[in-house]
């Protein structure tokens, strides 16, 4: 029997990965155009969607292109074909092809681009470099004992109780709650009118944000009273498993100057914009697919040898203060591995289509080394 797919399970299969909640507030990644509930033909995957993407798409029978970058980032008034964004728009819609980007919350996820980034230089102990911030809640609530269990494996399977490389994370303690149901309640336990005093559990457990409304729901359905006291909790704690840029450590020590050839072997790069090297030994390595000359001060702190990120500016350069070795790689080289990740994700769910890797997908940036006749 021929097994059919929805472009929805394929992009669902994505955020099961990278979820929309994950990117930044100024990102757009998610669908840009096209409807989701047509059946899957073909999947090609790129960095960017151009003009030569899609038609790319076209020819080779693609009905789905998942490319890292948004194609819309700004507002569109109107759709005339002024330029090559609103070109693809209408054309996309022509020929009913479904435009979807992973852009920043696959850069933060675990086993995104960083994670690949430092797989493919062999990095050992791989740890994000900036963790994020304010994406932490500690949801409580207050059980009979007669119920703790049932509430906290519909908590965990929620997605609760995580912590580092921890699971069924939870603390309880004992107390006694009191209440008083109203006319027309129905109350687990206690009377109408009647002040009642329960012995309880408090039960309490670490939640990120993106999963905090399926905990509090499974709350609801495994808690025998009609009205759980329910308490979210916001913390400063960093979210260790979520955030941008990674670092680890060589196998083996090499020199400053060797670390830039191992950098363009093992990326696939042909230049690099780099600070002064020296004969001094790299063991550690922090780096960030993009544009992340804004981590830095992060990578310094965490006594990286070498800071692999592109488009980082002329003065970012002056200051390191040669404390570290900044290696840019250019934007879409950093990146290019996305197309790897995408399709590891999307074919050990799917084999009922094809995935395709777009062959013209490549930087706009050109380099040339210009003599004189």
């Amino acid at each position: 029997m021929y097994m059919t797919t929805k472009i929805s399970e394929v992009i669902a299969c994505i955020e099961q990965m990278a979820p929309l909640a994950y990117q930044e507030s100024w990102d757009n990644s998610g669908v840009q155009v096209g409807d989701m509930s047509q059946e899957v033909k073909a999947v090609l995957l790129c960095v960017d969607i151009t003009e030569a993407t899609l038609n790319e798409a076209i020819e080779r029978g693609a009905n789905l292109v998942i490319s890292h970058h948004p194609l819309i980032f700004k507002g569109i008034k109107k759709l005339i074909g002024r330029n090559y964004i609103e070109r693809v728009i209408i054309k996309a819609i022509q020929h009913n092809i479904v435009l979807y980007s992973a852009h920043t919350n696959m850069d933060k996820c675990m086993g995104g681009v960083n994670f690949r980034i430092a797989q493919k230089l062999g990095l050992k102990n791989i740890r994000v470099l900036a963790p994020e911030e304010n994406y932490l809640y500690k949801i409580v609530t207050y059980v009979p004992q007669s119920h703790i269990e049932q509430v906290r494996q519909a908590m965990w399977s929620a997605g609760a109780g995580t912590i580092g490389n921890y699971d069924c994370c939870s603390y309880s303690s004992e107390g006694n709650g009191t209440f008083r149901a109203q006319v027309g309640c129905n109350p687990f336990v206690g009377e109408i009118d009647k002040l009642h005093t329960e012995p309880e559990l408090r039960l309490e457990m670490i939640v990120p944000k993106d999963k905090s409304g399926r905990v509090v729901a499974a709350i609801h359905t495994a808690h025998p009273y009609e009205e759980p006291a329910i308490d979210i909790v916001p913390l400063s704690n960093d979210y260790e498993q979520l955030g941008l840029g990674c670092i680890g450590e060589l196998e083996q020590p090499i020199t400053e100057t060797a670390m830039l050839h191992y950098i363009k072997d093992k990326l696939n790069v042909q230049y690099i914009r780099h600070t002064q090297t020296s004969d001094r030994l790299v063991e550690r390595v922090a780096l960030c697919g993009g544009s992340g000359a804004e981590f830095i001060p992060h990578a310094i702190r965490e006594k990286a040898g070498v800071y692999i990120t592109a488009d980082v500016k002329y003065h970012d350069f002056f200051n390191t203060e040669n404390q570290i070795v900044i290696a840019d790689i250019g934007h879409f080289e950093s990146e290019q591995c996305i197309k790897e990740v995408f399709y590891e994700q999307i074919s050990k769910n799917f084999i009922n289509f094809a995935i395709l890797m777009a062959e013209c997908d490549k930087s706009p940036v050109e380099y040339s080394y210009l003599v004189e006749d």
